[in-house]
Formats: C-alpha cells, structure tokens, sequence
C-alpha cells in the first residue's frame, strides 16, 4: 500500500478527451493544459509525422504529394491505431517536460457505443505512449462530473454530449448509468450537412474548414429575429472555376435540420426509457448540454420546444469532458475503481 502511495506521489495524473475534431488534456492540479485538432501529418510512405495538431490542421486538403494530413479518429473512436498512439505519445510529451519519475496515470473518455475490440485499441495506444495505468470512462459520464453534476445523489440526471462524431445521452443516477444510448452524429455531420446542401442546391464545392467556419459563423437549429449572411468560396461543380456564394442563416438552418432532428429523436428515445421517478427528477432539473454540437445557436432551446423539458448549457461544454476525466482521477474511490479500470 505505501508503494502505490510513493507512486502516485511522483506520478502525473491525466485525463483526455480523445475526440474526433479536437484532444484536450487535463493534467491534475494545472487543468486543462492542451486543446488541439486531432489531426497528424505523415509522409507517405514512411509514415514519418511531420506535424501534429493545430499545425497538421492547416495542412488539410493543402499538402503536397509525399505529405499526408490525417484524422486518425473518426466517430469518436481510433481508425488508425499506428497514427493515434503517435498523436497520443507527442500531446502526452507536450504536457510533461520532465523525465518521468513514474509512468503516468491515464484517464480516457470514450463513446458509450464503442466495441470491446475498440476499447482495447483506445486502452493500448495509451499503454504505448507510456501510461502507468489506464482508465476508460464513458464520455458521459466523464462530462456530468466535468460540468459539477451532483451524480452520486440517488437522484436523475440526464446528459447530453454532442461531440465532433458522437452524440451521447445518459441518464445518471447513484453514480452509475442507467439509461445509455449514442448515435454516430456529431459536429462533423454538421458540417457533412452543409457540404451537401451547398453542392445539391447552388453547385458549389466547399471544403470541411469553410462548412465548420458557416457553421460557427451563422450556423442556427432555431429561428432568431435577426437574419445573418456570409459569403462563401468554393469551386464550381459544373465549370471547375472558382465562384462566391452569398447565403442566410435560413437556409443553413435548413440544411442542418436532418441531423439536429436525428439528435434530437435519440433524446426523446432516451426519454421514453427512463424509469417514471428519474424522469420526474429530470423534468425538474433539466437536461444537461455538453460538447462542441451542443453550441450551435438555438440548438439548446430547440431540444427543450421538442422534449418539453427544460435544457441547460454546461459552463464550459467544449471542455466537460476532458474536466470530468481528470476528477474522476481524484475522486476515483468514491466513483467505483472496479467499474472503470480495464488494466490488462
């Protein structure tokens, strides 16, 4: 016992939001100590990374031929095990200057819909960037902790992480799940979407960063007073010229209306599981909203109209998850060790 207590003295605790757009690291007693796209560039060939992070971001869909920008994530869970573990060794670098006195611990939010051959591909690409010990937690479960949700109460708690490949709803009650259900739709079928409707109704091809930028800008799930514009730039599907598109906050409201509906329809789904009493508790207390998906304007009132439940946005969506991974370390007595530790 005293050993394991003489390792956790010296050893760096770390929790990490392994996400399909962006990886956030929360190291204990600093916070959150990284926010990066979760993109890597390789040469082709010898697979030599050339950037990670925000630096290979600006090389996608700009590299030359022997240089490859990748996402080695897709719908919250690894699609190149090689790239990811690199990707995970080179964020865990940056955080920790110093040589390690004692291997780290690490804590890993995951979709609730992965595979248990998925899950051994997230716990190993930690164990080869050189983690201690490994810990997987369910997104959800680690952004309710992350956004300060009283989940031990033996009371109802439903949350709602709309990430960059996933959505994920849980209904939390006596700190474990109760309810669970995810969809692979998320921030980048957001921005899927707009692609689309740009190519289908004006003929015009716009790349993931130029949709994410409407996104942002101007994207809306509900009608606003105000009507916005932007103008985007693309290429021409007919001509191969380069041509400029105006269009309205109307329009891209419509574009995203499948895959909000589809979000939404998991939330009701959701709901229509949950146990009479918890579901008393959570029209009291409101669903929780947390993830990137989770700030496009109007979307929090949108879910609220079509459940008739009240919605409230996390504090710090972007970051719940990556908060909660890293509590959940400091807390992890009360939480359940054997519920969450899959050590091999």
């Amino acid at each position: 016992m005293w050993l394991g207590k003489l390792f956790e003295s010296f050893s760096t605790d770390i929790g990490i939001d392994l996400g399909t757009c962006n990886t956030l690291v929360h190291v204990k007693g600093k916070g959150i100590v990284l926010s990066e796209p979760s993109v890597v560039a390789v040469e082709r060939g010898t697979k030599r990374v050339v950037a990670v992070g925000t630096e290979a971001k600006r090389m996608l869909w700009k590299t030359p031929g022997d240089i490859i920008a990748i996402r080695p994530m897709r719908d919250g869970v690894i699609a190149d095990f090689e790239t990811t573990e690199k990707m995970i060794r080179y964020f865990i670098s940056r955080v920790i200057n110093r040589k390690w006195l004692v291997k780290p611990r690490i804590v890993i939010g995951i979709p609730n819909c992965i595979t248990e051959v998925e899950k051994r591909a997230v716990r190993e690409s930690a164990e080869q960037a050189g983690a201690r010990e490994v810990y997987l937690i369910e997104e959800t479960m680690a952004a309710a902790i992350g956004a300060n949700i009283p989940i031990l109460e033996p009371a109802g708690h439903m949350i709602c992480d709309v990430g960059g490949g996933t959505t994920e709803i849980s209904v939390i009650s006596l700190g474990g799940v109760v309810v669970s259900n995810a969809i692979r739709i998320g921030g980048v079928e957001f921005d899927e979407a707009v692609i689309k409707h740009v190519r289908n109704i004006h003929n015009l091809i716009i790349g993931e960063q130029t949709a994410e930028n409407v996104k942002i800008t101007i994207g809306n799930a509900s009608p606003e007073k105000k009507i916005e514009k932007m103008e985007l730039k693309g290429t021409d599907a007919i001509t191969g010229l380069p041509r400029r598109l105006e269009m309205d906050s109307v329009e891209i409201r419509e574009a995203l209306h499948e895959p909000t509906t589809q979000v939404i329809d998991e939330i009701k789904k959701s709901l229509g599981q949950t146990p009479p009493e918890l579901a008393a508790d959570i029209v009291e207390r409101g669903i929780v909203m947390t993830g990137g998906g989770s700030l496009l304007k109007g979307f929090p009132k949108l879910v609220s109209k079509e459940t008739g439940v009240p919605v409230i946005l996390a504090e710090n969506p972007l970051l719940c998850v990556a908060q909660g991974a890293g509590k959940f370390l400091e807390s992890i007595k009360d939480m359940g060790r054997k519920y969450y530790n899959i050590r091999s």
